[in-house]
């Protein structure tokens, strides 16, 4: 059982207070995540769920959540989902689970987004951990990883095991090694830029609430 096991479980049931019956949610990737939709499911609150992985989808199924698609949901009232780094401007760094793309569209899906991590994801600068995961069409790899290395990254192809990952959209993550960011915002669209580049891990602006699991058992909240 990981250490951080009991924090992630607390900080499941606390983001319950964020849910309302007859709500549709989003799903998150991770294990924080994960923690959140154990806790929904044990809840009992009725509500619809928009899954952003295949993984996600899989757990809201086994703890009794309904699941929709995100054409027949609309509008999500609260996505939940956790992060890799939070910066003081909780601006986020996404995607070491490798759902990066279905993340962020379900986040600006949503009327709010909530965003659970564990205190060490919380760090001064963007870029703290040393990678940053951006997501690439098989065919534009080798132009990803030229315009990559043009910015001043070194990307790398993610592998799982002996292969190369591979997305629920079928496309590749490139995870680029970097020094913390000066300029998130611009990185971002520089990334973009780039043809093939399908999506990056960079969530600028988008969560609304940080709830932080501290090793003492507290949850700290964070808002915009």
């Amino acid at each position: 059982m990981p250490a951080n096991y009991a924090p992630l479980d607390a900080l499941g049931q606390y983001a319950l207070r964020y849910v309302k019956p007859g709500h549709t949610i989003g799903l998150g990737t991770g294990r924080a995540a994960s923690a959140f939709i154990r806790a929904l499911g044990a809840s009992r609150i009725e509500v619809r769920g928009v899954p952003t992985s295949t993984a996600s989808e899989q757990l809201g199924r086994s703890v009794g959540i309904p699941i929709v698609t995100l054409a027949d949901a609309g509008k999500i009232d609260t996505d939940f989902d956790g992060a890799d780094e939070v910066d003081p401007r909780l601006n986020l760094i996404k995607g070491y689970g490798g759902a990066l793309v279905r993340e962020k569209i379900v986040a600006a899906s949503s009327r709010r987004f909530v965003v659970l991590v564990g205190e060490e994801k919380v760090v001064p600068k963007l870029g703290h951990r040393g990678s940053l995961p951006v997501e690439v069409l098989p065919f534009g790899v080798p132009l990803a990883i030229a315009g990559i290395k043009a910015l001043g990254m070194k990307p790398r192809i993610r592998q799982n095991g002996t292969s190369r990952f591979v997305t629920d959209n079928g496309n590749l993550i490139l995870d680029c090694a970097l020094t913390k960011i000066a300029n998130p915002a611009r990185l971002d669209q520089d990334l973009l830029a780039i043809p093939g580049v399908v999506g990056t891990g960079l969530f600028i602006a988008m969560a609304d609430v940080v709830l932080v699991a501290e090793s003492s058992g507290k949850i700290r909240v964070l808002k915009r």
